[in-house]
């Protein structure tokens, strides 16, 4: 994190960059259990590429213990 926004992260044992302008996910969307939603629930969703060049979009969420995907896309 970057002035608390996204910039890079490991996931799948890879380093991926930030590679757009990550978009701020309230806890509307998230299929999270009703004690962490009421916490404050709230993630982000960017791009982001691997060393290799792949590329993918993740939603991402902060919970107990840090960060963790929710998804990704290609």
């Amino acid at each position: 994190m970057t002035n608390d926004i996204p910039v890079r992260m490991v996931f799948a044992g890879r380093r991926w960059r930030v590679t757009d302008t990550p978009t701020r996910l309230r806890h509307s969307i998230w299929s999270a259990p009703t004690e962490q939603q009421h916490a404050g629930l709230y993630g982000w969703r960017f791009q982001g590429a691997d060393d290799d060049g792949q590329s993918l979009v993740f939603d991402v969420f902060r919970g107990e213990g840090g960060w963790h995907v929710h998804r990704s896309y290609e």
